[in-house]
């Protein structure tokens, strides 16, 4: 299946797409970083913003690369390098000093648990020389927690139900490596590797049958016939668990500015997600997909309008999201059936003028008379808002 690679760079004020280009889509994102970063440099004209992203830049070459540029870089480091392993081995008997950042109320479930931030400086430090900024979310862990258990549960069900294909009298899996396999599948699926032990334990089964053909009768003699049958055993390493326990809701952020707080290196980060936003507006809302062209220069020039219209949609909404902090409006009665919206979209304002209806009277195919639409004080409202004078719009 042939895929493209949409590259896309966002600032932090609003998440305005600011660069973007397109590669083959067998391209690996981590060797994307540097060519990206360079891009940026040459447009802003200097080194020394701070560049966001997420596990694929945390490699040797990007973060050495980047900091003998002078330039600045967040990112998180991923679950395979060796001070992830050490850190986590050390929460086994130690615990940190978590310095507060954010104790609030969750924004998905008000009622529920707070929504607790912490962080703490390693004073190690990674093996390049930069700074390790240690995370721990409550509400993460909450859901590390969930997960790990629902998944745990889900394996043991699909073991269960293979269990009984493996016993039952037509059992179409009867040898040793196929049943492996599908234990293995089942594992992998389910991430419950760590969690289970599961064995494959042989058991004979004996059957008789008559030596020689006939009915049966007292004289007649049986000679026993043994087949191997397999059972599954399995149990839950609960020493496994407790260990991930301690270290659940837990990840660590590596950046090259020492001037920055560990408070302000998690607040750069939790911006990074901004991005994503970006990537699913594009497509849902644009519909990006799929691309029926084969010349690159035409594929470029198809991505660039999309970029373009990106680009559009983040800066209205950034418009009206600035000017209604600015007049301390809180939401707006955006959406359908005058529901209101903390944070309106692009999607939601063209919706709201999609009603907007302008009629012109015509004799004999000549204009006589023009009614322009009525607008809505929600509608003058918001173009009030975006800066947008009325008689532009009714003109």
């Amino acid at each position: 299946m042939k895929q493209l690679l949409f590259i896309l760079t966002t600032d932090a004020d609003g998440g305005v797409p600011v660069q973007f280009r397109t590669a083959d889509g067998n391209t690996n994102d981590s060797i994307t970083h540097i060519e990206t970063w360079t891009t940026l440099r040459t447009v802003v004209g200097r080194a020394d913003f701070l560049y966001v992203a997420d596990s694929k830049l945390c490699s040797h070459d990007n973060l050495s690369f980047i900091d003998r540029a002078g330039g600045r870089f967040v990112t998180v480091m991923p679950r395979s390098r060796r001070e992830d392993k050490l850190f986590r081995k050390w929460l086994q008997t130690d615990t940190p000093p978590w310095e507060l950042v954010w104790d609030r109320k969750s924004v998905r479930r008000p009622e529920g648990p707070r929504d607790i931030w912490s962080v703490y400086r390693d004073p190690l430090g990674s093996a390049e020389g930069f700074t390790i900024i240690w995370v721990w979310s409550t509400l993460l862990t909450l859901r590390q927690q969930a997960r790990r258990h629902r998944n745990i549960a889900t394996a043991i069900e699909a073991l269960t139900a293979l269990r009984r294909r493996i016993l039952g009298p037509r059992s179409r899996v009867r040898g040793g490596p196929r049943i492996d396999l599908e234990v293995e599948l089942i594992l992998e699926h389910n991430h419950a590797r760590r969690y289970l032990k599961v064995k494959r334990i042989p058991r004979p089964e004996h059957t008789f049958k008559q030596t020689q053909r006939g009915r049966p009768g007292p004289d007649t003699e049986y000679r026993r016939v043994t087949r191997r049958r397999y059972d599954l055993e399995w149990s839950i390493d609960q020493t496994a668990i407790d260990y991930d326990t301690k270290s659940d809701g837990v990840y660590p952020l590596i950046c090259n500015d020492r001037n920055l707080s560990a408070a302000q290196i998690l607040e750069a980060h939790k911006g990074q997600p901004t991005i994503e936003k970006r990537f699913e507006q594009i497509k849902t809302v644009h519909e990006i997909a799929p691309v029926f062209l084969k010349n690159t220069m035409r594929i470029e020039a198809f991505f660039t309008l999309y970029f373009l219209a990106l680009l559009v949609q983040a800066l209205i909404e950034r418009e009206l999201r600035l000017a209604m902090k600015r007049e301390r409006i809180e939401e707006l009665p955006i959406y359908p059936e005058q529901r209101f919206c903390k944070r309106p979209t692009t999607e939601q304002i063209l919706r709201l003028f999609s009603l907007a209806e302008r009629h012109t009277l015509l004799r004999d195919a000549k204009p006589i008379q023009s009614f322009p639409p009525q607008l809505t004080e929600l509608q003058r409202q918001t173009l009030e808002l975006l800066g947008v004078p009325q008689r532009a719009f009714l003109a």
